[in-house]
């Protein structure tokens, strides 16, 4: 007979590390659940049934799901959390019915375009490490071009930059500025946010000419057309609208290191005399986070050169060109928001 080994006590599978090891392995099973859960409209459709639930089969059937594995998903949902069931019937947690209903309050457009685009992308993440190359697939002028693809990255954009917006509002006195311009303010999301919550303020949003009617219509959704411009045009070939305040956020993490000095420039001439300049980002300090870190790598598959950056690096473009008093301020989601001034010239 032939003698078996003891399996070595650091390989038995049941080990609280090993299943910490496999649980981490396939997370993207959980991701995709709620990803693909989105992209069904699952927590929607249940809220538009009379009284907010349904049996397996009725929400199967709305869904358009084969009867396969419909069960099976909605169980899976229920165990992470998002659904409840009850009696054999499904309703949303009041976490999904909160924030995953479309409508309003709805906080998962970034969550849907990541389940379009960066899931694909971070399936090659070993190619985009090995070769440096982003592993998007599409071209970013055509999908501007594309009305579905580019309500879905407006969405993100909002979903980005909204629950930052009570801490910039914080964190500057907003009481002696009039203007305001975001720079890549896609269809205004932020700047008519700002303005609806320090009355006075006029924005302009510098976006390409594609994102101009998107603006138009969401200015208007939020009640302030008149006091939200939008102006199209190129951060790199075109000048910035000047304005009090600056705003640039989410963008030089897109772009090279010569490239976002060039930005900051930019931006330098663009504020008005006494104005500040507001960048934020994922950033990358001497503690990073898991979060800056996952965004910064978001950028190795997604562009050809963008990365996260330390905020000691940025404020040392923004000094360089010719900013003073650079103040740095944690926010949410592993983002920095760096604050700098322009000084008065001298009379």
């Amino acid at each position: 007979m032939t003698s078996v080994s003891p399996v070595p006590e650091s390989t038995v599978l049941d080990s609280p590390q090993a299943a910490g090891i496999a649980q981490l392995g396939l997370g993207f099973a959980a991701s995709k659940l709620l990803l693909s859960a989105l992209e069904l409209g699952v927590f929607t459709a249940l809220a538009e049934t009379a009284d907010g639930t349904a049996e397996a089969e009725e929400l199967r059937a709305a869904l358009g799901l084969h009867p396969r594995a419909a069960s099976d998903f909605f169980d899976a949902l229920t165990a992470v959390g998002l659904l409840e069931r009850q009696y054999g019937r499904y309703r949303n947690s009041e976490a999904a019915q909160r924030h995953l209903v479309r409508g309003p309050d709805y906080q998962g457009g970034f969550l849907e375009g990541a389940g379009f685009v960066l899931y694909p992308a971070w399936g090659r993440l070993t190619e985009a490490l090995r070769t440096g190359k982003p592993q998007a697939e599409g071209d970013f002028e055509a999908m501007l071009s594309d009305p579905h693809a580019r309500r879905m990255f407006l969405a993100m954009q909002d979903s980005l930059s909204q629950p930052l917006i009570p801490h910039l509002l914080e964190a500057l006195d907003w009481s002696g500025y009039n203007t305001l311009t975001d720079v890549g303010g896609a269809r205004g999301n932020l700047a008519a946010r700002i303005v609806r919550e320090r009355p006075g303020l006029t924005a302009t949003v510098f976006d390409r000419p594609q994102n101009a009617e998107p603006c138009a219509e969401h200015t208007k959704d939020l009640g302030v057309p008149e006091n939200v411009t939008f102006s199209g045009g190129d951060f790199f070939t075109d000048p910035l609208p000047p304005a009090d305040v600056v705003v640039i956020g989410h963008v030089l993490a897109d772009f090279s290191r010569d490239e976002r000095r060039t930005l900051i420039e930019k931006a330098y001439a663009a504020v008005n005399e006494g104005g500040a300049l507001l960048v934020y980002d994922p950033m990358n300090g001497d503690k990073p986070e898991l979060a800056s870190l996952i965004a910064s790598l978001h950028m190795l598959v997604m562009t050809p050169a963008g990365a996260g950056y330390h905020p000691g690096h940025c404020t040392g473009w923004m000094e360089q060109a010719g900013f003073t008093d650079v103040t740095s301020h944690p926010l949410p989601l592993g983002n920095t928001l760096l604050i700098a001034r322009k000084r008065a010239a001298r009379r």
